[in-house]
């Protein structure tokens, strides 16, 4: 048996499996080793689990999402361009557009209009003034972190009571 068909060894960490390919033929053939993980870390099982849970309740949670981006980029804005504080008086007109548009695809008659009204007249005007005042002064002045979260507690409760009655 020459020297040049045995098997070489290397140090690999415990619990991980290495499979060496061996170098190529010729100058440029550079060796390389493939690692694979026996198993993956707690870390990465516990971040996989979370992560599972939240996908499959993506729809349930889109208010809670549309928070926290809402907080981020009056964070952004705050710190970037102050100035821009009277854009989100924008949201309040979207709200109404939501509603018109809501009424014209699904017609709705009795609590169902109701509760779409409520939400309009409510939490449009709501979002917007926050907004307004969190890129105007920062989202962690005053009790605009607390109107914050009353508001994505109230958003979420009722979204959440609104999907089920359907």
């Amino acid at each position: 048996m020459s020297s040049r068909t045995r098997t070489r060894t290397s140090k690999t960490s415990t619990g991980v499996h290495a499979i060496r390919i061996p170098r190529g033929r010729g100058r440029r053939g550079q060796p390389f080793i493939v690692v694979i993980p026996e198993r993956p870390t707690l870390t990465r099982q516990a971040l996989g689990m979370v992560g599972g849970a939240l996908w499959k309740a993506r729809t349930s949670l889109a208010p809670t999402a549309l928070a926290v981006l809402a907080f981020v980029l009056a964070a952004v804005l705050h710190v970037l361009a102050w100035w821009s504080c009277f854009l989100p008086a924008a949201a309040a007109v979207a709200a109404v557009a939501w509603l018109v548009i809501a009424q014209r695809r699904d017609p709705a008659t009795g609590s169902d209009l109701a509760w779409r009204i409520g939400l309009t007249v409510t939490l449009g005007p709501v979002a917007a003034v926050w907004m307004t005042a969190a890129v105007a002064f920062g989202p962690l002045a005053g009790p605009l972190e607390l109107l914050w979260l009353l508001a994505l507690i109230g958003t979420q409760s009722v979204w959440l009571v609104v999907r089920r009655m359907r």
